[in-house]
């Protein structure tokens, strides 16, 4: 899904395409063959249906790895404040940086929050200290330490 734009007009889904995507979320190797025994529909119609879903932006099948078990042992949030006429170079400028997973442009307190994942503290503190207050715009900077996830969905 195209999360540049949230103001895109919604797209209406019949009770065939909600199935096709919740099969692909939980399984996005599923079988249409699987999925269509499942609702009694051809292959094919699976197929057509779930071409149509990519096509139109609704859907996107990806690998999703685990970064602890890849070796980054530090996660986190950063709120980032701006100098406000700036805000969205500099989100433009930090969504660039490798250790940024995740940025959104908020309102609230904060102008920018940021995924970011690292290998370890001093990983961290080098992307806050040598990348992020690097760029220009970026008036300050909270982090919030991951401790635990305990809730985890792809919608």
């Amino acid at each position: 899904m195209n999360r540049k734009n949230v103001t895109e007009k919604a797209v209406s889904l019949d009770e065939i395409d909600q199935h096709i995507l919740d099969a692909m979320r939980k399984d996005g190797r599923a079988a249409f063959a699987q999925i269509a025994g499942r609702l009694k529909v051809s292959p094919g119609m699976i197929r057509q249906r779930y071409n149509r879903l990519v096509d139109m932006g609704i859907l996107k099948v990806v690998a999703i790895s685990n970064p602890l078990q890849r070796g980054f042992k530090t996660m986190a949030l950063v709120g980032i404040r701006t100098d406000g006429h700036q805000m969205l170079e500099v989100a433009d400028a930090v969504s660039k940086l490798k250790e940024v997973v995740y940025l959104v442009v908020v309102s609230g307190r904060f102008d920018i929050m940021a995924e970011v994942v690292c290998r370890d503290h001093e990983d961290l503190l080098e992307f806050i200290t040598e990348k992020l207050y690097a760029i220009e715009g970026v008036r300050e900077a909270e982090t919030f330490m991951h401790l635990r996830i305990v809730k985890e969905i792809y919608f």
